[in-house]
Order: structure tokens, then C-alpha cells, then sequence
């Protein structure tokens, strides 16, 4: 097995912002919870079950100009989610199946140099809080699988204002994906770490429609140009272009609730040669710390 270390642009970003402090934080952090909740006595028929449904997420935007040259911004998103059902005979409840699971970190760090495009280094870490996809040992993994993405380029900000803002880049990229999996019914682990480079677009939209209407999107297009198992690749799938479109709408109805509505279309041919669609709708208490 292959052995990688920390991506070398994490260190650079960094050094890169340390001792720096030219103007405060713009901070926005919020966070939110919803629970669903069904139950029937014993008597009730009609084959239904109780159930409880649950989702955490975390959403935050930490960006600062660190110099007159050099700006810093972090997006985090993080999310957790189960169900838990109950058997319609024996009214016992079922372990906990997770519904959502998500872990999404980007760091970008811009050279503001009032130029037509603006050169930056980027690094974005992708994973999960736990992955329960072995049915053999039934033993969880976490933070399984990691994929880092380092890039760098050119960015573009054709938009912004205090709420809204379009912001563009393009770049080449080289990505780490290391995963781990249960090998047979001891629980021993094994794991791989792959590698691939290429042309990485990111396109940011934020828009702020009302005093209680948000919306935000983001499209990542990437295309490969070298990948490190492409011999097991016969048919090059490696080859055609990754997408991942996300868009969430958000409305406050009242001081601490929220509704919103998640949605995410992802397209890998390696994983499959359809798209994947995903959709949240949720309503829920939201607690803004920033």
C-alpha cells in the first residue's frame, strides 16, 4: 500500500495566512436541527410504523483580507443525519440507519493584485463522519472515504456586493482520494490511496432575495488528464467529466425557523454512468451564531 502525507498546499495556506491581520473577520455560522417524529399504540391498524428522523447540519463562511494582497476564505459544510424505525409486528426498533453524512472543507487563498483575474491556491477536504457500508462484519469506518483536492489558478469575481456575490475560477487540479474498506468477517481493514490531475472549474452564486430569502449554488466541473489505476479502467470511464451542482434555498419564517430545500446533482462515470439527484426538504430550528 501506498503511503501520502498531509497535501503539501495545506502547509503553504498556512504559512501563507499566519501573522496577518490587516482587517477583522467576516464571520457567518449558522447551524441547524430538524426532527421528525411518528409513534402508534398497540391497538392502532393498518400496518404503520413509528419512526424518527433527524438531521444536524452546520454551514459556515470565514473569510478575511489578510494583507492588501491576499485574501483567505473557508466554507465548511457539515451535516449528520439517522432514521430510526420501528417493526410494524413486534413494535421493536431497528438500529439506526444514517440518512445524511457529510463533511466539506475548502480553503482559498487569493492574490488580490488588481488584475483582469486574480491567481489562487485552493485546497478542499471531502469525507464523511461515519461510514457504515459493511453488512459482512458490521463494523463502521470513519472519516472513510478522503478525497483532498489541491488546486491553482485564476479566479474571477464578475459580481459582488455586501449579500451577493458570482464568483469564478479555473485551475488545474490534482486530487488524493484514499479510501478503506472491512476485509471479511474478522473486521481486519484494508485501504488504497489513488491519484489523478487535471482542469478544475468552480463557480460560487450568492444571493440574498429578501431579508428572509437565501440562495446559493455551487458548480464544480472536473476533468481528468492522468489517473493512477487507469489500467484498471478499460473502457477510460476516469476520463469523462465529474459534476457536482449544489443549491439550497432557505427561508426564515420565524425568528428561529427555518425552511429550506437541499439539492445536489452529481454525475461520476466511475461510480455510475447515471447521474445521482438528491434532495432535502426541511423545516427546522436554526441558530445563527455569526
Amino acid at each position: 500500500m501506498r503511503k501520502t502525507s498531509i497535501p503539501l498546499s495545506a502547509i503553504i495556506l498556512i504559512v501563507s495566512v499566519s501573522g496577518l491581520n490587516a482587517e477583522p473577520w467576516k464571520k457567518s455560522l449558522d447551524t441547524d436541527f430538524t426532527l421528525t417524529q411518528n409513534a402508534y399504540s398497540d391497538s392502532w391498524t393498518g400496518g404503520e410504523a413509528g419512526n424518527i428522523s433527524w438531521v444536524w447540519n452546520a454551514n459556515g463562511v470565514f473569510e478575511k483580507q489578510m494583507s492588501p494582497k491576499f485574501n483567505f476564505k473557508n466554507t465548511s459544510k457539515l451535516s449528520f443525519g439517522q432514521t430510526h424505525i420501528q417493526d410494524k409486528d413486534t413494535k421493536d426498533w431497528a438500529s439506526p440507519q444514517k440518512s445524511t453524512d457529510l463533511i466539506d472543507i475548502e480553503n482559498v487563498g487569493k492574490f488580490t493584485m488588481g488584475w483582469v483575474v486574480d491567481p489562487y491556491v485552493a485546497l478542499r477536504i471531502e469525507s464523511q463522519f461515519v461510514d457504515a457500508s459493511d453488512t459482512i462484519a458490521n463494523k463502521n469506518l470513519y472519516l472513510n472515504p478522503m478525497r483532498f483536492t489541491e488546486s491553482a489558478g485564476a479566479s474571477r469575481q464578475f459580481y459582488k456586493t455586501e449579500k451577493n456575490e458570482l464568483l469564478s475560477r479555473l485551475g488545474l487540479a490534482i486530487r488524493q482520494n484514499m479510501v478503506k474498506w472491512v476485509e471479511g468477517q474478522d473486521g481486519d481493514t484494508d485501504s488504497e490511496i489513488t491519484n489523478d490531475g487535471g482542469l478544475e472549474s468552480v463557480t460560487d452564486l450568492k444571493l440574498t432575495m429578501s431579508e428572509t430569502l437565501n440562495f446559493t449554488s455551487k458548480l464544480t466541473l472536473y476533468k481528468a488528464f492522468f489517473f493512477s489505476k487507469s489500467d484498471d479502467d478499460p473502457e477510460d470511464n476516469w476520463k469523462a467529466v465529474d459534476v457536482n451542482w449544489e443549491n439550497r434555498v432557505s427561508a426564515s419564517v420565524a425568528k428561529y425557523v427555518t425552511v429550506s430545500l437541499y439539492t445536489q446533482l452529481l454525475y461520476d462515470k466511475e461510480i455510475d454512468v447515471r447521474g445521482r439527484f438528491k434532495q432535502t426538504l426541511a423545516m427546522g430550528i436554526t441558530y445563527k451564531l455569526y
